[in-house]
């Protein structure tokens, strides 16, 4: 069906449907590889199936009433994703049936929107409502695939069926999501990125070029707001979203499905193309986002979200359609989901030959903010008897949904997770536990300094836990650099806390000729004045040993603090190990021992935490963490390492190497070069030397009378007898 429409160029847009993320060429394609028995075969099998089963039920469009999780709620989403599948069915088969239940569910909504109000559950003050939906970020969901589930049946429909759905639902959704909720259009946010594609591809669809303007640049056109501001906006040049890979994943749906919406309606805006092609980068990395096929955990980011979500799926099919990069075969092999798009059909056809090669995952610093100078995500992998990976997130703030964590870090070896991040603390839709939405104790723990790994100073967050002075400042990445065997990055903050500088050093190495590996630490705080110095390491895992003597509270346990998130700890053990090295071991689930040594001054204390109080209705999960705390103290460092070892194996009943071989460990500052020294048990002595300094002059130095000198900011030496 051909629809002739007028550009703000004034040029005509003939638009043939479908004609949005799919085409008529695509469906051309697809219908043809019906018959070739492939992965695209099976994967329109399976979802006829599905069609099929639920369009033999009675249509329910209910009226709004429930929050998210709610059976309204999830009423509304299951029937625009089955408008969306019914409208491929009908396309590739031409069965009427398919249409014609796409045609009388929209006929009930376009009776039914026009006399909503505002949702009942909406949250006042909090968020723009919506009207089918408790946010009208659900509804500018519910219109991405609905305009397209209209577009697919286009051709089956009267021009007065096309006139009662046009003016009876998508015109006031339309005006509902840009011109009565300007905050939302025009934000620079993921909720703004749905809402504009949403308007921008329903603009294409019913050949409204006034809308799709306007989600290009803005409801005034200005280009003060609009998708291609968020483009600008809301990616670092290498495509790094600044809420964090959770919410990159969420927000890439609508930035991929309108960009090829755009491409096949307007090829001459090179939307692919533009800055540098960032849509096609940020596809990119949210893969390198991730470990173990799961998100790192950043931010209000919930835990099992991976790459098999429904976003980076089409993010892969769409990428790889225009790119042929074999390595995004691998990925989709991982995901094992085919879409029935014409991307979809290529990615079958490209895995029915077995064209995928391996894909790169790579050792990378991510500039954050939209300048990629705002700080950074640094991501350290090596293979070391199984994957590992180190998350150092000297980062910006990432707007609202992110947590007041400078410089914390994870840990990930053999597919788990050993030092962790909490994540969000929500159950996402089950409306059963505060109705899906995040939990007051994301606020007072999740968000919080202490539910990370990173320095607390006087037992008070970052920034005071304040978003606006957060997103108003950000650490500086000193440094990422790597060799053979080592990669290092360093970054400092002095806006975290009033007259206090945060430096941090981390090192992932593989010892050379050894399938061994260290995590190195080394955190500087520096103040005039005196403070209380905590650092917390949050573990995955069960206690096995410790190199000192515990004082455990064995018949009830007191609180660590009163706020800021302390008062959700339980004090469960503490120590106060004398001067020189000491070491704590747990092990993990992966059947892998894990040793944190660490140099001790004799006057710093280590404290045992378990998560869980103050937490009346059990909301939060009861993790166990240490914690290195220094009192009454103006300079301090804490150096640590962390070392993998051994393994244990319940079932063929055997444990191999349970103790660590760290046997020295020591650090010292020479001039502007800090020199980690660390022995090993058989004999086995490095140095690790770095500059952290800002103006990296110093190269060379001299340790136990021998001298040593490196190119660049670091080397690790081996020192031989």
């Amino acid at each position: 069906m051909l629809i002739t429409a007028v550009l703000a160029s004034n040029k005509v847009m003939a638009y043939t449907s479908p004609n949005l993320v799919i085409t008529t060429a695509d469906v051309a394609d697809m219908r043809g590889a019906i018959e070739q028995n492939g992965q695209f075969t099976e994967a329109f099998v399976a979802n006829k199936l599905i069609v099929n089963k639920q369009i033999a039920q009675v249509i329910t469009v209910p009226l709004p009433k429930d929050g998210g999780g709610g059976y309204t709620h999830e009423r509304h989403k299951k029937n625009y994703k089955l408008m969306y599948d019914a409208g491929i069915i009908y396309q590739l088969t031409q069965d009427e049936k398919y249409a014609n239940y796409v045609r009388d569910m929209l006929l009930e909504y376009a009776k039914l929107y026009p006399t909503l109000p505002l949702h009942p559950k909406r949250k006042m003050g909090k968020q723009n409502p919506g009207k089918l939906f408790w946010q009208s970020l659900n509804e500018a969901m519910w219109l991405v695939y609905t305009s397209q589930a209209y577009d697919l049946i286009i051709p089956s429909l009267t021009s007065a069926e096309k006139s009662t759905i046009e003016k009876g639902l998508f015109h006031p959704i339309v005006k509902f999501l840009s011109v009565d909720s300007p905050e939302t259009f025009n934000k620079v946010h993921n909720h703004g990125t749905w809402t504009t594609a949403a308007v921008g591809m329903t603009g294409y669809v019913l050949g409204e070029l006034d809308w799709v303007e306007q989600a290009l640049y803005g409801l005034d056109k200005s280009g003060k707001g609009g998708f291609l501001r968020q483009l600008d906006e809301l990616f670092s040049p290498a495509g790094y979203y600044n809420e964090g890979p959770y919410y990159q994943r969420f927000a890439l749906l609508p930035f991929i499905t309108f960009a090829k919406a755009i491409q096949t309606n307007q090829p001459e805006r090179k939307i692919f193309e533009y800055r540098d092609g960032i849509v096609l980068k940020a596809i990119d990395t949210t893969i390198q986002l991730s470990y173990n096929n799961l998100f790192f955990p950043i931010n209000d980011a919930i835990k099992s979200k991976g790459i098999d979500t429904i976003e980076l799926v089409n993010g892969v099919a769409i990428a790889y359609g225009f790119t042929k990069d074999t390595g995004l075969l691998d990925i989709a092999n991982l995901q094992k989901q085919i879409l029935l798009t014409g991307d979809g059909l290529k990615v079958a056809n490209a895995l029915d030959n077995h064209l995928a090669t391996p894909y790169k995952f790579k050792s990378v610093a991510f500039g954050d903010g939209n300048d990629g100078e705002q700080g950074a995500l640094v991501i350290m992998r090596q293979n070391v008897g199984g994957e590992q990976a180190v998350l150092f997130k000297p980062a910006a703030q990432g707007l609202g949904h992110g947590h007041f964590d400078k410089l914390t870090w994870q840990f990930y070896d053999k597919g788990e997770e050993i030092v962790s991040d909490y994540g969000a603390a929500r159950f996402l839709n089950v409306e059963a536990k505060f109705g899906g939405r995040y939990l007051p104790e994301n606020q007072t723990w999740a968000k919080q300094t202490v539910a990370h790994n990173t320095v607390v100073v006087d037992e008070k967050s970052h920034f005071n836990a304040n978003v606006a002075v957060g997103n108003a400042n950000y650490p500086k990445l000193v440094f990422f650099e790597k060799d053979t065997n080592v990669t290092i990055s360093s970054a400092r903050i002095n806006s975290a806390y009033d007259g206090v500088s945060l430096t941090r050093t981390i090192a992932l190495i593989k010892l050379p000729e050894q399938e061994q590996s260290l995590v190195v630490d080394v955190f500087d705080v520096m103040s005039k004045q005196a403070h209380q110095y905590d650092l917390p390491v949050h573990y995955k895992g069960h206690l096995i040993s410790t190199s000192f003597d515990l004082n455990t509270h064995l018949t009830s346990l007191p609180v660590l603090g009163k706020e800021n998130g302390y008062q959700h700890l339980w004090l469960k053990a503490q120590a106060q190990p004398k001067a020189g090295l000491s070491q704590i071991t747990w092990l993990n689930d992966n059947g892998r021992f894990y040793t944190n040594s660490i140099v001790m001054d004799g006057d710093a204390s280590l404290i045992f935490t378990q998560i869980g109080a103050n937490d009346p209705l059990f909301n939060l999960r009861n993790e166990n963490a240490f914690i290195n705390r220094k009192t009454k103290s103006k300079n301090h460092t804490f150096v640590s390492v962390l070392e993998p070892h051994g393994e244990y194996n319940p079932s063929k009943e055997f444990t191999i190497a349970a103790v660590s071989s760290v046997e020295t460990l020591s650090h010292q500052k020479i001039d502007d070069i800090d020199v980690v020294e660390i022995m090993l048990s058989g004999d086995k002595h490095y140095l690790l030397a770095f500059n952290a300094t800002e103006k990296n002059q110093r190269n060379a130095f001299s340790f136990n009378g021998s001298k040593y000198k490196f190119d660049g900011r670091f080397k690790l030496f081996e020192i031989k007898k």
